[in-house]
């Protein structure tokens, strides 16, 4: 479809049955899809199959594009379920961008779900309309990387709760009124929100990057980002995220090492061995320069030597270093040092002047202090930086030197660009420093707060903030920080977005401005803006949520744990309690316990503590329950009128059972041989079973109408048990038929969600279950009936609900969002994009004599949201 013209031509565009026609200097639009007038959206913009304002030739470009923006919003459809003219959906927003209205009146959210120019991200990036209202268009900011393959339903549903997240936190529903008009029939309605909506991200890979750089052209040519996966795929992506080529399969393993060079070369370098070259701008492999078997490159960098041309070095996890010509990549005969077998990290740095530092001859290896003294290399000479263990030395071609020794491992080691001699590094204790090559007992100050308790430094960059050199680093725990140099003290807060450790980071300079680039094991890469203004207000750092549950009727409260903190919401007036401080909770159930309402809570201390909310007044403890050897991960209730159980999984592998009543040990399973992830139980026709899942990958099935062992705390039945394949299984849901029969559904970190038909019996040995739907092969009570894989990575959570059809839908979390699952005819229904994993989720329970629409839980990395499905519209 060909670009609209910048001004009026004589010539119309017919597309479609849309008409746009200029003719000395007349503007006309024609919709012949229009068969009656609507209410019109813009005083100066005409309804359908009307004539349009006349435009003077004077007039400007930016009024010209303002009135057609108007005049093609007013032609989108009220109803979001009716699909937009292609035109629109390609070319509306580029339209309000140029005529600088870019905002929700001249984009209406309607169109949003059928949007297919994936531009709006990068319009409202290079707009400057801060005070237009751009609230729908910034929430759909945030999920446009995420929506590239949604039906529009599910972008619908995406885009209504990324608005709600954005504008409605904590408000409860009479406060919020009505939904807007776009979205009345919206299969998903937010009733809660207190999350974090996806920020900065500027592109999804998968798999997950662990190496960045960058490529700047000359001439015509626009800038890359060169990434390296975990897969030994190089992508190259232009400045709005989007791929330049296709992926270049260069290695057999992760690429952990990218090396820009002059005229678009960039040298790469990974967990196999290998190191090669490729042309980014032609997108193509040029060579293999080496190739070491059974060992990983551990370090890749451009070194300048006294009386020798420039050279590309390679370090190995053997702490063998290859040296190749900078500009024929030919092996070059230079002198290196020689170091213990051990990995070796390098940086290339050049000396002010001249040092008195303790030497080595060159074919002595640097252990510790122990070496012998020589003389100090000469002003201004090129060095060698390399560290090994807790130990920096620096090897100037002749002699080789320690520089400084650390409490700890060196994990980043950086050269300052300044060619001043000073490095920094970061340690495994999670503290960086500041050190001079020239002066080796000079330590310059740490920023305050570093030492063992301090998030690991995972990847180091010199940026420029505001013309000042900045030190940049990545975290384990998925922020990004900035240190003011040379006195790494802390600049502005955290940069928070990955959900995971960030893995590399670079920075790209383009007119004058400058952004940072970091990827992470979370499978995205996110940008932002280096700039004082920008980075006064970063995105809030969001503190996990550790564990949620939602109460029975009548009563809608939420109960969230975070850090130390336990609260409880009610979600229809707002109100907020906290329930315990001091203390992180790691697992959470609501328990309704005759006319008592209960909140059970596992501690960090391994004790489960039972908390009054009945009068909902001040929590008052009812009792610990104890037996746990490390924190439960899992609660479940099991509760009817005969009896009143807590079933508890935690981190030592075991599975115990309480007697709420007596507060005493019913049941103590051991058998799983890890942790154990999560918990399911279903009332049978006699008594609860318990379902158990865990990093073993095995499910085991308990039938808790057996009674206990008198002596051991064990039973006097082996369960049922299912080997998933699935590595670990995060979650289970039990689900029971109209026939009588039983279900369990398993969600696994493989990414797949598994079905099986539980049959009452005994197992005695586990059966591997087969990765192909199957109704035929069956083994100790239980059968694999059908298989469903989204494609979001692991999944972390599974619930399941029956709809009024009778259909057997399931919500299952992955990576970037919740998926609906129609397991009665195998069928997507719908993806609702996050943009963060959750790792939660519960259907809200509900009495047996209530037929209302199914209410969800959903807790995450950022926060947590309850939606009502209405699965008449799924």
């Amino acid at each position: 479809m060909t670009e609209p013209p910048e001004r009026p031509d004589r010539h119309p565009q017919t597309l479609g049955h849309l008409e746009i026609q200029g003719s000395g200097g007349h503007l006309e639009i024609r919709d012949g899809h229009a068969e009656s007038p609507r209410p019109e959206r813009h005083q100066e913009a005409p309804g359908p199959g009307r004539q349009a304002p006349a435009v003077r030739p004077a007039d400007s470009h930016v009024e010209i594009q303002q009135k057609l923006a108007a005049a093609l919003a007013d032609l989108v459809p009220d109803d979001p379920s009716i699909p937009p003219h292609p035109y629109l959906r390609r070319h509306l927003a580029q339209h309000a961008a140029q005529g600088h209205v870019l905002d929700d009146t001249h984009v209406p959210p309607a169109l949003l779900p059928w949007e297919t120019s994936a531009a709006v991200r990068r319009l409202l990036a290079a707009g400057e309309s801060s005070s237009l209202r751009q609230q729908w268009l910034q929430a759909w900011a945030k999920l446009e990387p995420f929506t590239r393959d949604l039906t529009p339903l599910s972008r619908l549903a995406s885009l209504q709760l990324a608005h709600h997240a954005a504008t409605a936190r904590h408000l409860p529903p009479e406060r919020r009124g009505n939904p807007p008009e776009p979205f009345a029939e919206s299969p998903v309605t937010p009733l809660w929100s207190d999350c974090a909506s996806a920020e900065n991200l500027w592109a999804l890979t998968d798999p997950a990057v662990t190496s960045l750089t960058s490529v700047t052209p000359r001439g015509p040519r626009r800038t890359l980002v060169v990434a390296g996966d975990d897969h030994g795929a190089v992508r190259l992506l232009r400045p709005d995220g989007t791929a330049a080529a296709a992926p270049l399969a260069l290695h057999q393993g992760a690429v952990t090492h990218l090396l820009p060079l002059a005229d678009g070369l960039v040298v790469t370098a990974g967990t196999d061995g290998r190191v090669t070259v490729l042309d980014a701008h032609r997108a193509r492999p040029i060579r293999q320069i080496h190739h070491r078997e059974r060992a990983w490159v551990t370090s890749l960098i451009r070194h300048e030597q006294s009386e020798h041309a420039p050279a590309l070095l390679a370090a190995y996890g053997d702490g063998h270093i290859a040296a190749f010509d900078a500009a024929t990549f030919q092996p070059a005969d230079i002198p290196l040092p020689v170091l213990e077998s051990a990995p070796v990290l390098l940086q290339s740095t050049r000396l002010p002047g001249p040092a008195d530092p303790p030497r080595t001859e060159c074919g002595s290896p640097v252990r510790g202090g122990e070496a012998a003294v020589s003389g100090p290399p000469r002003s201004g000479t090129p060095v060698l930086l390399f560290a090994q263990h807790d130990t920096v030395g620096c090897f100037d071609g002749r002699t080789t030197a320690r520089c400084s020794r650390h409490p700890a491992a060196v994990r980043a080691l950086l050269a300052l660009p300044d060619r001043s001699g000073r490095y920094a590094v970061a340690l495994e204790d999670g503290s960086l420093a500041l050190h001079d090559a020239a002066a080796p007992q000079l330590r310059l100050p740490a920023p305050t707060g570093t030492g063992p308790d301090t998030t690991q430094a995972t990847a180091l960059q010199v940026v420029e903030v505001e013309n000042r050199q900045t030190l940049a680093s990545a975290s384990a725990d998925g922020t990004v920080r900035l240190w003011e140099l040379p006195a790494l003290r802390p600049l502005h807060l955290a940069l928070p977005g990955h959900s995971a450790p960030a893995t590399a980071l670079t920075a790209v300079t383009r007119d004058g401005h400058t952004r940072l680039y970091s990827a992470g094991l979370d499978s995205t890469i996110r940008t932002w803006p280096l700039s004082s203004a920008a980075l006064q207000n970063p995105p809030p750092v969001w503190t996990p949520i550790t564990a949620s549950a939602l109460s029975p009727p009548p009563m809608r409260l939420l109960a969230t744990a975070e850090e130390a903190r336990t609260k409880v919401w009610n979600i229809e007036t707002g109100a907020e309690q906290l329930v315990h401080e001091g203390d992180s909770s790691t697992a959470l159930a609501w328990v309704p316990l005759g006319t008592r309402l209960l909140l059970a809570a596992g501690m960090s201390d391994s004790s489960v503590v039972l908390w009054d909310l009945t009068e909902g007044g001040a929590a008052s403890t009812v009792r610990a329950l104890t037996g746990h050897y490390s924190p439960a991960l899992c609660l479940v209730p099991m509760i009817d009128d005969a009896t009143a159980l807590l079933a508890g999984g935690g981190a030592d592998g075991r599975v115990l059972v309480w007697d709420l009543s007596t507060g005493r040990t019913v049941h103590s399973f051991s058998q799983h041989v890890f942790s154990v992830r999560c918990l399911a139980s279903v009332h049978s026709r006699h008594g609860f079973l318990l379902a158990s899942g865990g990093s073993d990958g095995n499910v085991r099935i308990w039938d808790l109408r057996r009674p206990p062992r008198e002596a051991g705390g064990g039973h006097r039945s082996d369960p049922v048990t299912i080997r998933c394949e699935q590595h670990a299984v995060n979650d289970v849901a039990f689900f029971p038929l109209d026939n009588g029969g039983l279900r369990l559904a398993t969600a696994g970190q493989d990414g797949s969600l598994k079905v099986w038909s539980v049959r009452e019996g005994q197992g005695q040995e586990p059966v591997p279950g087969r990765q192909e739907r199957s109704r035929e092969r069956s083994y100790d009570g239980v059968d694999l009936v059908r298989e469903f894989n989204p494609g979001d990575g692991e999944l972390t959570a599974v619930t399941r609900f029956t709809d009024g059809r009778g259909r057997t839908v399931f919500a299952v979390a992955g990576r970037t969002g919740i998926h609906l699952w129609d397991a009665t005819v195998d069928r997507p229904l719908l993806q609702a994009v996050t943009g963060y994993p959750v790792n939660t989720l519960k259907m809200a329970p509900q009495r047996a004599s209530e037929s209302v629409a199914p209410v969800l839980l959903a807790t995450g990395e950022a926060g947590t949201m309850i939606l009502r499905l209405d699965d008449k519209r799924l």
